[in-house]
């Protein structure tokens, strides 16, 4: 991974992280990254994020072994946010609540028409 200029000034010096499955296209996950968790990533080939709850950096799969092997890297046509392809490490489930994919809630949405005959309900 060759290291690009990634814009940190944006969001109080952190840049979104998707993680995607690089053999079935498949979002895992997403984080934020720091400039330290960004260097230790392209150092260790290892997914690391800033935890903004507990105010360090975590490795994904430090505790479950659930590691997220970087297969390549690449950054936004604004360079700030990142997208990382990966190799799962371990029994490949990414959340911590025990799936595969941290996006696995549905959000109902409302088909165009629907959404057409809300709005003109809606009052001005």
């Amino acid at each position: 991974m060759a290291e690009e200029a990634i814009d940190f000034g944006k969001m109080a010096g952190l840049v979104p992280g998707i993680v995607q499955d690089a053999s079935s296209g498949a979002v895992l996950m997403t984080g934020f990254l720091n400039e330290e968790s960004y260097r230790q990533t392209l150092a260790t080939g290892y997914v690391c994020f800033w935890s903004r709850t507990r105010g360090q950096l975590w490795t994904k799969g430090e505790r479950s072994g659930n590691r997220l092997r970087v297969l390549s890297a690449a950054t936004d046509c604004d360079r700030d946010t990142l997208l990382f392809r990966v190799e799962v490490e371990g029994d490949g489930l990414v959340c911590h609540e025990g799936t595969v994919s941290c996006f696995t809630r549905p959000i109902e949405l409302s088909t165009g028409a629907e959404a057409a005959d809300a709005q003109m309900l809606e009052p001005r």
